[in-house]
C-alpha cells in the first residue's frame, strides 16, 4: 500500500504517517489501532511491536535502571496472568444451552434418587468396568470391554495381553473405588487427593514415579504444547488448587470439573498417567456435585476429537470444544443412568 492509500484508508494525515514510517515521529494509540483495524490479519502483530517499541522507547532514556525495571515489570506481568488465569471462564450460548440440558437431567437423575441394594452395585460395577475401559483406551490400552470385566470382576488373565495392560485395569477399578470413597466422606480436593489418585493409578506399573512429580522435561507427543519445566510445577499446582478453592462454589459443576481435568493435564506433573488421574479427578468433582460419572471414550475417532479439544485449550487458550465434550459426555451418561433405573 502506498502512504497516501493508507492515509486516505485509515484517515490520517499522509506526512503524518510519512513521519512515522521514517522513525521521525512516535504514533500515539489511537493512531495505531486504527492502522491495526485496517490490517486485521496483522492486528496483533502491530499491536505487539508498538507495545514494545513503547516500552523501549522508555526504558532507553534509563540505561542505568532498564535491566531492573524490565524485570520488576515481568514479574507485574506475571502476575496479571495468573490473576486473568484465576478468573471463572466466559460461556457461549450454546454452551449454556448445554448446561441447561444438563440440569434439567440432573434433576430428573436425582429424583430418582436413593437407589440401594443389589441395583445400586450392579450399575457401580457396570459403569465402573466400561468406564475402565474406556479410560485406558484412551491411552492405548487393548483389553476389550469383557477382557476388562474378566480382569476385574473375575480376577483372569487375557492371553496374549501383557501385564500392564492388565494392571491398568486394576489400579483404574481400584482408583474409582478410591474416588468413591473420598467422595463419601466428603473430602476436599487436594494434593493428597490427587498424589493418592495417581499413586493408584501407576500402582505395580512405576511404583518409583506414582504419586511423585516429575523432576525430568517431557514432550508430549503430537501436540505443540510443551509442559512446564520440573522447578516450575510446585508453583503451577498451588496455582491449580488455588483456582479450585476459589471457584468451587462459582463455576457450574460440570464446566468446573472440565477445568480442572485440563488444567491438570496441561501442567502434566506426573512422568506417566496424566491423562488418566485427570479424569479421574474430573469425575470426582462431577461425583461430589451429584453428577454422573462422564465417561470420554477410546475409539479412534473420540480420542482424537478429545486430543484436538485438549490442545486447542492449550495452543489457543480456546476451551469452547473441550467445553462442549465434557457437557455432551456428561448428558449422554445422565440419560443411560436414568435409563437404566426407569
Amino acid at each position: 500500500m502506498t502512504i497516501r492509500d493508507l492515509a486516505t484508508a485509515v484517515d490520517l494525515d499522509q506526512a503524518l504517517i510519512s513521519k512515522y514510517e521514517n522513525d521521525k515521529r512516535y504514533p500515539p494509540e489511537d493512531h495505531i489501532q486504527a492502522i491495526a483495524k485496517r490490517f486485521p490479519e496483522c492486528n496483533d502483530a502491530i499491536m505487539t511491536q508498538w507495545i514494545s517499541d513503547k516500552i523501549y522507547q522508555t526504558v532507553k532514556k534509563y540505561p542505568n535502571y532498564a535491566e531492573q525495571a524490565i524485570a520488576v515489570a515481568e514479574e507485574r506481568i506475571a502476575y496479571l496472568s495468573k490473576a486473568q488465569a484465576m478468573e471463572a471462564p466466559a460461556l457461549d450460548a450454546q454452551i449454556i444451552a448445554k448446561i441447561a440440558r444438563v440440569d434439567v437431567l440432573h434433576t430428573q437423575w436425582n429424583n430418582l434418587r436413593p437407589i440401594q441394594g443389589i441395583a445400586l452395585e450392579k450399575m457401580k460395577e457396570h459403569f465402573r468396568i466400561a468406564y475402565t475401559h474406556e479410560s485406558n483406551k484412551i491411552e492405548g490400552n487393548t483389553l476389550t470391554l469383557q477382557d476388562t470385566f474378566l480382569v476385574i470382576s473375575e480376577g483372569l488373565t487375557i492371553s496374549g495381553k501383557t501385564m500392564t495392560e492388565h494392571l491398568e485395569a486394576i489400579n483404574h477399578s481400584d482408583a474409582i473405588e478410591f474416588v468413591d470413597d473420598i467422595v463419601s466422606r466428603k473430602e476436599e480436593l487436594s494434593s493428597r487427593t490427587v498424589n493418592e489418585v495417581h499413586s493408584l493409578v501407576l500402582r505395580g506399573i512405576d511404583t518409583t514415579n506414582a504419586g511423585i512429580y516429575r523432576t525430568v522435561s517431557v514432550m508430549i507427543s503430537g501436540s505443540t504444547h510443551r509442559p512446564p519445566e520440573p522447578y516450575k510445577l510446585g508453583s503451577h499446582m498451588e496455582d491449580y488448587f488455588q483456582f479450585y478453592e476459589r471457584n468451587k462454589d462459582v463455576i457450574h459443576p460440570v464446566i468446573l470439573a472440565a477445568e480442572m481435568h485440563e488444567r491438570l493435564v496441561t501442567i502434566h506433573p506426573y512422568i506417566d498417567g496424566n491423562g488418566r488421574t485427570s479424569r479421574l479427578i474430573m469425575n470426582l468433582i462431577l461425583l461430589r456435585h451429584g453428577y454422573t460419572i462422564a465417561n470420554l471414550k477410546g475409539d479412534n475417532e473420540s480420542r482424537m476429537k478429545y486430543y484436538r479439544a485438549l490442545n486447542k485449550v492449550q495452543s489457543d487458550h480456546d476451551s469452547t470444544a473441550f467445553y462442549h465434550l465434557i457437557l455432551e459426555a456428561e448428558i449422554e451418561s445422565l440419560q443411560e443412568h436414568i435409563r437404566l433405573v426407569e
